[in-house]
C-alpha cells in the first residue's frame, strides 16, 4: 500500500485533519498516513513549496502527496495531479507544483475531471481524497483526468540579479521552528556570481562577510571562551537545502528570540549579496 502524506493550512484546532484520514481509512484500512505539515501559513504557496519539496524526497518512489493550501478550485486554478520524479502530487494549480518542479520536468500531468463533479467547500475531502486512493489502488491518472500543460509559475519570487552581477536581492520564503529566516538564494547561484570575490550580506542593518556549512562552524574554538562567539550571535548557513539561512546560535523564540524577531525580518522581506 502507498504512503499517503499530508501538507495543509488547516492546522490541528479543527477537526479537518481528522476528517481527511478517517476518509482515507474507511477507504483504505490499510493504509499508511504520514502528515508532513498541518501548520502552513494559511494561503501560503511558498512556504507549502519549500517545506515539501525538502520533504518528499526522503519518501519512496510511489508516495502520494496531498496538498491542502489554496485548494478551492477556480477557472484559473484547476485540479491537478503530477507525477514528479516518481511522487504524485494532488493540488490544485496555485504555483505550488511549479515551485516544486523548478529545476525537473513532471512526467505526467493530468487536470481532475472526476465524474458527476460538483463545486465543494472541501475539495481536499471530496476530490483530492478519491483522487489519492484511486491512484494507492494501482489506478492510472489517465482514469482521473485529462493530460495538462498549464502548470503555473511563480517567477516573480525568484532571486534577481542586478548591477551585473554585483549584487543578488533575494528574499525571505520562510521561518522556522527557532526563528531562522530562509532565503531564496540558493548555493549555486551565490557562487556562480561570486566567483571567487569577497562579499558582504546586508540584512538590516546587519552585515555578514561569511558563510558556514554548519550553526558551530563560526564559534573559533582556538579562542578563549571568554573571547568566542556563541549564543545570542547572528551568522549565516548554507542550510540542508543549500538556501542562505540567518540563524542566532542558539535561539529560542520562546525566551530570547530567533533572528526572525531579532532582525525584525518576515516573509518576502529582502536579503542583499554584494560582491565587492
Amino acid at each position: 500500500m502507498a504512503i499517503i502524506t499530508l501538507t495543509t493550512d488547516f492546522g490541528l484546532k479543527d477537526h479537518f485533519v481528522a476528517v481527511l484520514k478517517g476518509s482515507i481509512y474507511s477507504e483504505l484500512p490499510d493504509a499508511k498516513i504520514v502528515d508532513i505539515s498541518h501548520d502552513i501559513m494559511p494561503f501560503n504557496i511558498h512556504e507549502c513549496a519549500y517545506i515539501l519539496s525538502n520533504s518528499y524526497k526522503s519518501f519512496p518512489k510511489g508516495t502520494i502527496h496531498i496538498v491542502g493550501v489554496d485548494s478551492e478550485e477556480t477557472p484559473d486554478n484547476k485540479h491537478v495531479v503530477a507525477l514528479i520524479n516518481g511522487h504524485y502530487f494532488i493540488s490544485a494549480n496555485t504555483g505550488v507544483i511549479g515551485l516544486i518542479t523548478e529545476e525537473m520536468t513532471p512526467e505526467k500531468v493530468v487536470e481532475i475531471n472526476l465524474p458527476d463533479s460538483i463545486a465543494y467547500s472541501f475539495p481536499v475531502l471530496n476530490v483530492f481524497i478519491q483522487v489519492a486512493c484511486h491512484i494507492a489502488r494501482g489506478g492510472t491518472l489517465e482514469i482521473v483526468g485529462k493530460p495538462f500543460d498549464g502548470l503555473h509559475k511563480l517567477r516573480e519570487f525568484a532571486p534577481r540579479i542586478v548591477e551585473d552581477g554585483k549584487k543578488i536581492i533575494g528574499s525571505v520564503i520562510y521561518i522556522d521552528n527557532y526563528g531562522n529566516v530562509i532565503t531564496n538564494i540558493r548555493k549555486n547561484l551565490f557562487e556562480a556570481y561570486r566567483n571567487g570575490r569577497e562579499f558582504k550580506l546586508l540584512v538590516r542593518n546587519h552585515k555578514i562577510d561569511k558563510i558556514h556549512k554548519a550553526y558551530g562552524d563560526f564559534i573559533d574554538y582556538d579562542q578563549e571562551k571568554n573571547q568566542r562567539k556563541g549564543a545570542g550571535d547572528l551568522l549565516a548557513i548554507f542550510n540542508s537545502s543549500d538556501y542562505i539561512e540567518l540563524a542566532i546560535f542558539k535561539s529560542n523564540l520562546t525566551t530570547v528570540g530567533g533572528a526572525s524577531t531579532l532582525l525584525g525580518l518576515d516573509y518576502r522581506d529582502t536579503i542583499m549579496v554584494d560582491f565587492e
